[in-house]
Order: structure tokens, then C-alpha cells, then sequence
């Protein structure tokens, strides 16, 4: 890096050092990248280096660029001007084969697994083909627990829930035994358990000499583990910093030019029960899901209630059976604002108040190929018309106001959902169910993927519905999110669901040792089963 330039902006002389010729002894050496799409310029001239063993951070809010430019040095993007080096060599990278080859590997934010094979068919596809699929198996099974990141190598893909998928990426990356390693947003839904597990390792990799190119919106994180850091703002380099000797509050301002809003968190005014789960109890779909055992929760008008836990616990069934996907409770097992819920499908849920905003971005939240005013047609039908026919100008000024009010950055309501960056994607769903003004509001990883000053707006607008009103359960292995907005909190381990206990009273230690099982309603003081 270029510590006579930490945390400023770049110059016209700072431009100039970063365009001379690359040192030799850096691993990785970009200049002047450039890539256009039609309705954006994701990155404009873009310089970065790495050195060997260096742990550096890209930073930048939504679409900044990051994720392009990660995606350009992988090969799966092709950068219209600029030059890559690596190893003082000047490369052209045009597919992911050529990266690995040349010990690039990358976890994507978006997981690029096929979820109809296995956990160990999906971590093959990507290795040297001269090992049998029963050496990967014991690869990833011996890999897994030496980094602590459990995985079954005998499951598909589609039983696991996002969180088992970014262990599933991060374990296929390691394999590749790499020289630079890009991480898009590794953490996003790892407990803090397995966050300083995965740091280990990362700290372990670069001492050993591997380079990582780390994207994280949590700044503590890139403060914590991060020694160079450059940011992004509009495709462009704008800056570049040591973290170590930044603030939250000054890494904000590079990034966003300003310091995230600060939550007025209120007690609130709790009204009558919106939802209860009575004794909630469903064998598992599959052999590699969950049993749900006597669930009892309630959630009452007024109030956010959250739910954390060590993905792969049962959160995913809880969510299938609160949201409608799964109907094989009995009626009053769920009930919303006193009606018998547990066996009707999304649709009816959805006529007495419930909207939910699922884990999984592309394909359950949105379809990757529809627009975005045609994918508010998935939760809101109030522009159909008893015929079926579309009130298409109502739609897109409804699409319009949603991408304004959360200020998603896209081309407008025709941008396809896909062509949104993930953290701009999460704050269209969100902001599309959020302004449907619910009564019962259910919300998976709600800022999964957002910069801090998104996700600080997102966690706003909860708080700002409960006051309206409306009752919130948060889903979240954001533990500081949790604390931040909900008023009462539930561990689930293991298919059970813990006592609710106030979120004041509440602890990392007693939530991270309940995340093992360990509750006990005598020995929590004030906590409570909420009935």
C-alpha cells in the first residue's frame, strides 16, 4: 500500500504513482480497470495493489464496484480497459479456470453452487480432476474441522441453508490451496463463533503468504483483520487507509461521505398478540433438515422479536412454517392477529397482514430475469385487476418509490433483479414488503449484504414500523443487529426455541452459550417464555 496517502482522497499525484510500472515483488498489481454496462460505469479507472501476505479491504457502499472489480480479476468479468498483474507477470484472465490456475480463488457473495448434487459433487467441479470424489469428500470433511466450519459433504445443495452454503464456498476455496484469496462478504451470515474461527484462519493463511482481498461492510471487522485497505465510491478509487488506525466513523466517511444515522431505540407501546406459535412441532422435509420441537413465541403489536442461532438449527423450517411455504401444521398451531394460520398457503397468510422477506436473495425474494416492478407482483397484487389485467404505470411508479425511498441504486423499475448488486437487491425486497405497511412483518437477515449506511436505514425503518404498529420478528446471526433493534430475543438450537429474554438483559456470552442448547427458564432471571 501507500501509507503516505492513508486515509485521503486520491490526487492527480497519488493517480500518477498508482499508474507507474508494478513492483515486481507485489502479487497482485491492477491499472486503470475500466468496465461499462449499458446503464453504468462499474469501475472507472481503477488501480489497486497487494502485497504477498497482505490482508486488504475493498470498501465501498452498494454498488461501488466492488463486487465487479472482484469479479474481473476472477475472469468471470471481462474489464473493457486497464492491465492485470500478478507475480510482477502482466496476465489476461478470461475465465475462472485461468485465475485458479493461477492461484486466484474467490468466494462469491452470490453462491455459485448447484443445488441439485452434493456438497462434495459441487467442491469437485472446482478442483484438479486427478482426485476421486471419496479424496474430496475426506478433504472437505478434514478441512471443515480443523477450521471449524461443519459441513456434511453427503448433503445437496438445496437442503442447506445460506449460511451452510457460505461455509460450503469458503471450504471450496481453501482447497484450492490459494496464492490470493478474494472474500465477498464471508461473514454475512456467520455467528460470531465462527467469525473469529474464520479469522484464524485467514490470519493463518497470510502469515503463510497468501494474499486476500477482503469485502466487508462491517468495519470493526476490516479494522480487526485488515492492514490496507482502498475504497470505492462510484466505481472510482477514492481513497486509501490504514484500518487499523481508522474509526468506524471515519471509515464511514471515506465510503459514504458521511456517518451512518444513529437508531433512537424507544420502548414501544406493545398492543395485542399478531402472532403466536403454540406448540409448533413438524418432522423434518428431508433427512438433512430439522425437527421443529413445541415452538412456542409470540410477537405483539409494537414490538421487534428476534431470533438468533447458528444456521442449520431449524430457523430454515421455522420460516416455512410461519411464512406459508410449509402447511402441514394444524390450523392453530399459527395463528395471525387470532386467526388459524398453520394451514393456509403464502397468499391467505398475506390477506390477514403477514409479509416476509426470505434469506435467500435471488430465486425465493426475487426472479433473478423479472424486473423490478414486475417482481413486486410477487407479494403485491393491489395493481391487478379482478381480471387479471396490470395497472403497468402503477406498478412502475410503485417500483420507483420503493428504489427512491431506499435509494437503490439500479436503472429503474425495468432493471431485471439480476443485474442489481446484492446488498441494492436486499434493500429493494426489503423496502418492497416494508412499504406494504404490514401488520406482521417476518424478516430473514434483513441487512445481509448492505453497507452501514443501508443497513442503518433498514434497521430505521423497523424500528419505525414498530411504532406504527406493526409486530417484527427478526431472524438474524447478526448478533449486534439483533441487540440493536429488538426488544426481546429467542436462541433456537437444535429445532427448540429458548425463553424470550429482554434484549437489555441479554448478553453475547448467555446468547452464545444458549446457541449450544443451554437454557434454562429458572436461571434467567427476568426472561420469559412468551406463550
Amino acid at each position: 500500500m501507500l501509507p503516505q496517502f492513508a486515509g485521503l482522497r486520491m490526487t492527480e499525484a497519488t493517480n500518477s504513482i498508482l499508474h507507474a510500472a508494478p513492483p515486481a515483488s507485489a502479487r497482485l498489481v491492477l491499472s486503470g480497470i475500466t468496465k461499462r454496462y449499458p446503464a453504468v460505469v462499474a469501475n472507472s479507472e481503477v488501480s489497486l495493489t497487494v502485497q504477498p501476505g497482505e490482508i486488504h479491504a475493498v470498501l465501498g457502499e452498494n454498488g461501488a464496484g466492488k463486487s465487479t472489480l472482484m469479479k474481473i480479476i476472477y475472469g468471470s468479468v471481462k474489464p473493457d480497459a486497464g492491465s492485470i498483474w500478478v507475480d510482477g507477470v502482466p496476465v489476461s484472465i478470461r475465465n475462472p479456470q485461468e485465475a485458479r490456475a493461477l492461484g486466484i480463488s474467490m468466494v462469491f457473495q452470490h453462491f455459485n453452487l448447484f443445488d441439485s448434487i452434493t456438497v462434495a459433487e459441487n467442491v469437485w467441479l472446482g478442483l484438479d480432476k486427478q482426485l476421486t470424489l471419496a479424496e474430496v469428500t475426506q478433504s472437505i470433511t478434514a478441512k471443515a474441522s480443523e477450521y471449524g466450519l461443519d459441513i456434511d459433504p453427503a448433503r445437496p445443495v438445496h437442503t442447506l441453508s445460506v449460511g451452510e452454503m457460505q461455509r460450503v464456498e469458503i471450504i471450496r476455496a481453501l482447497l484450492t490451496q490459494p496464492r490470493l484469496l478474494i472474500l465477498d462478504e464471508p461473514t454475512s451470515v456467520l455467528t460470531p463463533q465462527a467469525v473469529d474461527k474464520l479469522f484464524v484462519v485467514l490470519r493463518k493463511l497470510a502469515a503463510e503468504g497468501c494474499s486476500i482481498l477482503y469485502i466487508s461492510h462491517k468495519l470493526h471487522e476490516i479494522r480487526a483483520l485488515c492492514t490496507a485497505c482502498t475504497v470505492l465510491r462510484g466505481g472510482k478509487v477514492t481513497g486509501v487507509c490504514n484500518p487499523t488506525q481508522e474509526s468506524n466513523a471515519s471509515l464511514s466517511r471515506l465510503m459514504i461521505g458521511a456517518e451512518p444515522q444513529q437508531l433512537e431505540h424507544r420502548p414501544g407501546q406493545t398492543g395485542r398478540p399478531l402472532l403466536q406459535v403454540q406448540a409448533l412441532s413438524l418432522a423434518r422435509l428431508d433427512q438433512f433438515g430439522v425437527d421443529l420441537n413445541g415452538i412456542d413465541l409470540q410477537v405483539c403489536a409494537g414490538e421487534v422479536v428476534g431470533i438468533a442461532g447458528v444456521s442449520g438449527n431449524g430457523q430454515r423450517e421455522l420460516l416455512y412454517a410461519l411464512s406459508g411455504e410449509d402447511v402441514r401444521a394444524a390450523p392453530a398451531m399459527v395463528l395471525i392477529d387470532g386467526q388459524p394460520a398453520g394451514a393456509l398457503a403464502p397468499q391467505r397468510r398475506r390477506v390477514l397482514g403477514l409479509h416476509f422477506v426470505p434469506e435467500e436473495r435471488l430465486g425465493r425474494g426475487a426472479v433473478p430475469t423479472m424486473s423490478l416492478a414486475h417482481n413486486l407482483l410477487l407479494t403485491r397484487t393491489e395493481h391487478v385487476s379482478r381480471g387479471g389485467w396490470l395497472d403497468l404505470n402503477a406498478l412502475q411508479a410503485q417500483a420507483a418509490g420503493v428504489i427512491a425511498r431506499f435509494n437503490v441504486k439500479a436503472g429503474g423499475p425495468q432493471a431485471v433483479a439480476k443485474s442489481l448488486s446484492g446488498g441494492n437487491l436486499q434493500k429493494f425486497i426489503v423496502g418492497r414488503e416494508i412499504a406494504a405497511k404490514p401488520k406482521l412483518l417476518i424478516v430473514s437477515q434483513p441487512t445481509w449484504g448492505v453497507d452501514v449506511g443501508a443497513a442503518a436505514q433498514i434497521r430505521a425503518e423497523i424500528l419505525a414500523l414498530r411504532d406504527a404498529g406493526c409486530a417484527v420478528l427478526v431472524v438474524s446471526e447478526e448478533l449486534d443487529e439483533l441487540f440493536e433493534i429488538c426488544d426481546r430475543l429467542h436462541v433456537m438450537a437444535q429445532g427448540r426455541l429458548s425463553p424470550s429474554i429482554a434484549t437489555q438483559q441479554a448478553t453475547v456470552e448467555l446468547v452464545g452459550a444458549w446457541m449450544s442448547g443451554l437454557w434454562q427458564a429458572a436461571a434467567t432471571g427476568d426472561a420469559h417464555v412468551a406463550a
